[in-house]
């Protein structure tokens, strides 16, 4: 973890500083808040700062948004003003610590910071299979595809990765493609050199270079421009960059690995994508498993969001109830793992009794998670909503893969059988299979008879 402390390093903030170190953080040092921001600016980065709460933390927050630079900020000082602290939260800080430091508090919020809360919880043989291969690869020095649809838990599927990949104790740097305009996400992958355009006012590191020695995560990679993909497939190729408006090129020592829950091998197709790029990125997919195609993990993720959810609360555990866990396991969980973990914070807020029962139980409007104990219409209806939830923020494509590959199942991999229900040729069919299989989809494979009723 690296902490950045901005600051005079009086008596007080020195000894926090050295409990810091105690913990594992690899601290730098700067006494004013500019020198922070020029600081991370050059690449120096960090995971947090420790901020003087004397200095000005409001401007600092906005100096560093201007460079698209986000870190979280905890301010410090010593005699513990109220004033002052609640000025520093109101300004933009997590946290305050008091000085002299508590080594328990420091070491909490650390902890905090470095592990994320989001550790990788599987118990489901589907996602377990996926975990299975993730660590077959993680110390190799391959890119990885890590696709899926939102919500799922790819990003921590990344850091999973990095934290068991020879590069552990080196930087882990993620990008969010879809998220920085296509004008500047080429700054803040490479960099650019001051001068280069209009508000280039000094050097700024890029994204690689920060991540050199570690990793870099490129997430959402499908949202990428078709002219920055080119710049990218020779960064990755010769693992060397050009910062916009540079002179000579830059050497950088990186894994990369990219996230993405649209259908790259469509893209290629549709010109969207380049496919010389999907191959680069692509020399390992790690597809991971809808919510609901998993619901064996439904439970165990549950009790670690109650867990972290009472305790950041201040309130006291409480387990599910039987019947809440049986209606979770019918809901179909279209926004995932992210949905699961809202409803679960709900949940820990809303619960009064011994145990969290169904009524604590809601989605965000309100309304209450489907019951298993509804009779023969009530269960269709169900099922009938589930389908139609699931559908939402799908392509057309992706339905229609899903059909096909369920139909394929249904049929124990026979493409007679399955044509002939799904009403296409069996030519269309072997050509969507094709299609599919290239883009590292698992295809049953072809086998006799039909599935039994």
């Amino acid at each position: 973890m690296r902490l950045l402390v901005v600051g005079k390093l009086s008596g007080q903030l020195a000894a926090a500083v050295k409990l810091a170190m105690a913990q594992g953080a690899k601290v730098s040092h700067v006494e004013r808040a500019d020198q922070a921001t020029d600081t991370l600016r050059r690449g120096q980065g960090a995971d947090l700062l420790m901020v003087d709460y004397d200095l000005d933390i409001a401007a600092l927050i906005a100096a560093n948004d201007a460079e698209r630079i986000h870190v979280p900020v905890v301010a410090c000082g010593v005699g513990a003003d109220p004033e002052k602290a609640a000025a520093a939260i109101a300004a933009g800080a997590k946290e305050f610590i008091p000085l002299p430091p508590d080594a328990a508090l420091i070491a909490a919020i650390l902890s905090a910071v470095s592990d994320d809360e989001r550790p990788m919880i599987s118990r489901d043989p589907a996602m377990e299979a996926v975990v299975r291969l993730a660590d077959q690869v993680a110390k190799s020095e391959a890119s990885v595809l890590i696709t899926g649809e939102s919500g799922v838990g790819k990003e921590v599927m990344a850091r999973y990765l990095h934290q068991k990949s020879r590069r552990a104790d080196q930087p882990f740097i993620s990008v969010n493609c879809a998220a920085i305009p296509d004008n500047l996400l080429e700054s803040e992958l490479f960099g650019h050199e001051k001068g280069a355009f209009t508000g280039a006012v000094a050097r700024r590191i890029g994204k690689f270079e920060e991540a050199d020695g570690g990793t870099l995560l490129l997430d959402e990679i499908s949202e990428m421009d078709a002219r920055l993909q080119a710049k990218l497939l020779r960064a990755i190729q010769e693992r060397v960059i050009d910062r916009v408006g540079g002179s000579k090129p830059v050497k950088v020592d990186i894994r990369i690995l990219a996230t993405s829950n649209r259908d790259l091998g469509r893209a290629v197709r549709e010109g969207t994508f380049r496919e010389d790029l999907l191959y680069r990125l692509n020399v390992v997919n790690l597809r991971l498993p809808a919510l609901r195609e998993r619901p064996g993990d439904i439970t165990a993720l549950s009790e670690h969001f109650i867990k972290k959810y009472a305790e950041a609360n201040g309130l006291p555990y409480r387990p599910l109830s039987a019947g809440a866990q049986g209606r979770m396991r019918a809901h179909a969980w279209p926004g995932n793992v992210r949905e699961l973990e809202n409803a679960m914070h709900r949940a820990v807020l809303l619960a009064t009794g011994n145990d969290i029962d169904e009524d604590a139980i809601a989605l965000p409007d309100g309304k209450p998670l489907a019951s298993l104990d509804q009779g023969p219409a009530g269960r269709a209806a169900q099922a009938a909503d589930a389908v139609s939830r699931a559908f939402v923020g799908q392509t057309v494509a992706q339905m229609e893969q899903a059909l096909i590959l369920d139909t394929l199942n249904h049929c124990l991999g026979n493409r007679t059988h399955a044509a002939n229900i799904l009403g296409i040729s069996i030519r269309t069919l072997r050509n969507k299979l094709n299609e599919y299989a290239s883009a590292g989809v698992d295809v049953p494979s072809p086998q006799s008879g039909v599935a039994a009723a």
